[in-house]
């Protein structure tokens, strides 16, 4: 069977630490989990004018996090929190990406960052800082490694994340967290699947769609057998997809 081939979005830096010269950067486990999982893993250098042939290519698209925010206006909003920092080249690709996969019909998985970019072009607005905006939340910003769990999140019923976890262990599952905002308002199109339990929103879904799942979290990281099985089911996805019966 053909393996799918699954684009990934990548960061990007200015010159300084690794190189002189502006760079691109992606861990490598967002590689790995989608190779264990049977998929071919593609990253997506910012090129506007090849967003089109990316999505003739690719079966799949992921949208990774990374240590930056959506820009505030793009969800309407008529402040920007001190806290927000912004990568504009960054978030133009990856939405004129996202954009399109939804639009023919191709797998979508947004991870942290991504989901909170999904939840925005879906309709969405986000909470700009946790800290200053939910009551007695979370540690969201784990001081702990990213390699280890922080926290539960609830998994809600008749959801496609609770189908592709299983239900295994009941409703809750542990996950790492590393973000300092999340989804606020969820538009009528999307569906809340997971929240944290300072009810924070751990992640959407958008039924009309083939598969468009986001999740707050870094399954990449493969702690637990949901984050395993949640780049299973979109790998199966982006295979259905590229080889429909």
């Amino acid at each position: 069977m053909d393996i799918p081939i699954i684009g990934i979005t990548l960061d990007h830096e200015e010159p300084g630490s690794y190189s002189k010269f502006p760079w691109y950067a992606a861990r490598v486990n967002y590689a790995s989990a989608v190779a264990r999982a049977g998929g071919l893993p593609v990253f997506l250098p910012y090129q506007m004018t090849l967003v089109d042939k990316y999505l003739d290519t690719i079966d799949g698209l992921i949208i990774t996090g990374g240590n930056f925010d959506v820009d505030p206006s793009l969800f309407g909003a008529d402040h920007r929190h001190a806290a927000v920092k912004t990568k504009e080249a960054r978030t133009e690709f990856e939405a004129a990406l996202t954009k399109g996969a939804l639009q023919r019909g191709g797998p979508v998985l947004g991870i942290c960052g991504g989901m909170q970019l999904l939840n925005v072009l879906l309709g969405g607005t986000l909470i700009q800082h946790i800290p200053d905006q939910v009551e007695n939340a979370l540690a969201h910003e784990q001081p702990g490694p990213r390699d280890e769990t922080s926290h539960d999140v609830i998994i809600k019923e008749d959801t496609l994340l609770h189908r592709i976890i299983g239900g295994r262990g009941g409703n809750t599952i542990a996950v790492n967290s590393a973000h300092h905002q999340a989804a606020g308002d969820v538009p009528a199109t999307a569906v809340v699947n997971a929240t944290a339990p300072d009810g924070v929103i751990e992640g959407i879904e958008a039924p009309d769609y083939f598969f468009c799942l986001g999740v707050q979290w870094h399954p990449e990281f493969e702690l637990t057998d949901a984050d395993v099985r949640i780049f299973a089911a979109f790998v199966e996805a982006a295979r259905r997809y590229a080889k429909p019966e």
